[in-house]
């Protein structure tokens, strides 16, 4: 297979062991060479899943959602930093002083390793909840102006981006600029079951409206032909590149 463009990152979830994920690695790469590596899976198999992937020559977003108070989220993203991955994420509602910190421990993490220091993103509001949600938590503000607020808050902070749904992308592309880095879950190619994503887009209006890099997971897992679903997902990334 040829490689992809890159933009595409496939969703490791409910991937329960070592052999599976070297299963999924190999089946997809180099087309895909982006692998997100998230709770469960790191949980269950911890850095060696990382090291499976890398050895692979692909590349990990951690997508373990840090947050604390600053110094634990500090040692905790040094010490991600030391495995290799390129990209790992905090949560934006820790705080600027948190997200600094984490800013900070990737940059020492980094340093006399084999690996550079991996981009930090910010998860700003997880694409399962809506507005109601937001109410419900006593939150009496637009969704999309909550999103600004803590995106804004991750590039004071120094952050490299955020994770943010496709209902957003355009806003944070315009406020923040081109060489900031949106990362969009709740990526669906169709109309599908209902399941816990609630802000969700195709892959070519989640690009189009500026995101950088679209996360899929089911769409790609659960097809009868998983490679012919990825190949057909970059064949309208590449379309969006055409018509931009």
């Amino acid at each position: 297979m040829n490689r992809g463009s890159g933009k595409l990152i496939f969703a490791l979830d409910g991937i329960r062991e070592r052999k599976e994920v070297e299963n999924w690695v190999k089946r997809l790469f180099p087309l895909v060479y982006r692998f997100k590596v998230g709770k469960e899976l790191f949980t269950r198999e911890g850095p060696e899943v990382v090291k499976i992937i890398r050895g692979s020559g692909g590349e990990v977003f951690l997508d373990l959602k840090f947050h604390d108070i600053p110094e634990t989220v500090a040692r905790a993203v040094e010490a991600a930093s030391g495995l290799g991955v390129e990209i790992l994420n905090v949560h934006a509602s820790g705080g600027k002083a948190m997200m600094k910190a984490a800013r900070e421990a990737a940059s020492a993490g980094g340093e006399g390793s084999a690996w550079k220091a991996p981009r930090i993103v910010a998860v700003t509001v997880l694409t399962s909840l809506n507005q109601n949600d937001l109410r419900e938590m006593g939150l009496e503000i637009e969704m999309e102006k909550l999103v600004l607020n803590l995106a804004r808050l991750a590039r004071e902070a120094g952050l490299d981006g955020v994770v943010a749904s496709p209902w957003e992308a355009r806003a944070i592309r315009r406020e923040l600029g081109e060489d900031f880095l949106i990362i969009t879950p709740g990526i669906r190619s169709g109309p599908g079951k209902n399941d816990d994503q609630k802000r969700v887009s195709t892959p070519e209006s989640a690009l189009a409206a500026g995101a950088s890099l679209i996360v899929v997971g089911r769409d790609i897992r659960n097809a009868e032909d998983p490679v012919g679903q990825a190949q057909a997902i970059e064949a309208r990334i590449a379309q969006v590149g055409k018509n931009g």
